[in-house]
């Protein structure tokens, strides 16, 4: 007999991940999981660094430096709800760097219940994606680099599942002025199973995005910029409990605009929509073991603003710390009022623990 808490749960997930009218499935890829991304607002596709974190969002960023990394992010989202990662790191053979990690999301348990209201137990659900990443360098003095990464993907919420597959390819330029710039075609593949076995089977959440940073010379900081959805223009949502705002509300009639003031709204709204594209941040070295990091997602802050209630959807910051064998990091993402984010990470280096 078909549970009702199946139905309410799956509203639950699309209005988790997705914007009103969002049709794709496994969003949890998504989602910014290492505390470093967190802090940045996802703008670590571009930074070239030994940290293995790194790869997560470009396996082009993958080098030798991060050979035997292990590294493990947590986030105790709402509720019950809560999401991470596992990744580890290692060079094979002398221009390969290979990366394995496991990224999920618990949304916890559920109360099934049939069609009369009767309880029927309870359920689990969740989403997992398997990441096998390679990447090697294109020229003898390493500053242009390629890497990939496969996904395999599954799906459960109670007694449906779905299976699908996806890969990340990036492009990744650096040289010794500390400028890294980055294309990055991420989460394209198939949904290959749909959580019913039957009907049409759904879009992943593609993306093609560019990033670029500069560690500024002579200074302890790190510009950073990302610009997101790079094929496609029209980020923005008809809401449709906005008022609509072109009738006037005292005569219910259309507003008749002057040539200026079209314009004026033509250049609002390009620049309402090419914003959102943005994610803009920076990392603050203050010592050789500690950092503070700042960023601000435009698109985020965007769609989580209320119209009677100032925030600072958008924002987020967080630290990366290292002491003894161990690196810190901590991410706090400004969502919506009720809705934050804290990501907590930890990484080491199995090669701290050998013996010399």
């Amino acid at each position: 007999m078909k549970k009702i808490g199946i139905y309410i749960f799956v509203i639950f997930v699309n209005t988790t991940f997705a914007q009103i009218g969002g049709t794709k499935v496994f969003r949890f890829l998504d989602l910014q999981i290492p505390a470093r991304s967190a802090a940045l607002g996802g703008a670590t596709n571009a930074i070239w660094d030994d940290d293995v974190n790194l790869s997560y969002n470009n396996p082009a960023l993958l080098n030798p430096s991060m050979t035997r990394q292990l590294a493990f992010n947590y986030v105790n989202y709402v509720a019950d709800l809560n999401y991470g990662n596992f990744m580890y790191a290692q060079q094979i053979k002398k221009h390969f760097t290979f990366g394995a990690g496991l990224q999920y999301f618990n949304y916890g348990k559920f109360d099934g219940r049939d069609d009369y209201d009767e309880k029927t137990g309870t359920f689990k659900a969740a989403d997992y994606s398997l990441n096998l990443s390679i990447a090697k360098p294109l020229n003898a003095d390493s500053t242009l680099s390629i890497g990939a990464t496969l996904k395999t993907i599954y799906s459960h919420y109670e007694s449906y599942y779905s299976l699908g597959s996806a890969v990340d390819v990036g492009l990744t330029y650096h040289n010794k002025n500390n400028l890294t710039i980055t294309l990055l075609a991420k989460n394209y593949g198939k949904q290959w199973r749909t959580y019913s076995g039957t009907g049409d089977k759904e879009k992943l959440p593609s993306d093609f995005q560019i990033g670029i940073s500069k560690k500024v010379a002579k200074a302890p900081f790190r510009l950073i910029a990302l610009y997101d959805q790079l094929l496609k223009w029209d980020l923005t949502y008809v809401n449709p409990q906005d008022q609509n705002s072109n009738i006037d509300p005292f005569t219910n009639k259309p507003i008749v605009k002057t040539k200026k003031e079209i314009r004026n709204d033509k250049f609002r709204n390009g620049l309402d929509k090419f914003g959102r594209h943005i994610v803009i941040g920076t990392e603050i070295v203050l010592s050789k073991n500690f950092n503070i990091r700042v960023a601000y997602n435009f698109k985020t802050g965007k769609e989580m603003a209320l119209p009677d209630k100032k925030s600072a959807s958008g924002l987020s910051v967080g630290f990366g710390l290292k002491i003894y064998k161990f690196h810190l990091n901590y991410g706090f993402s400004k969502y919506a009022l009720t809705g934050n984010a804290h990501t907590f990470g930890i990484t080491t280096n199995f090669n701290y623990f050998s013996k010399k």
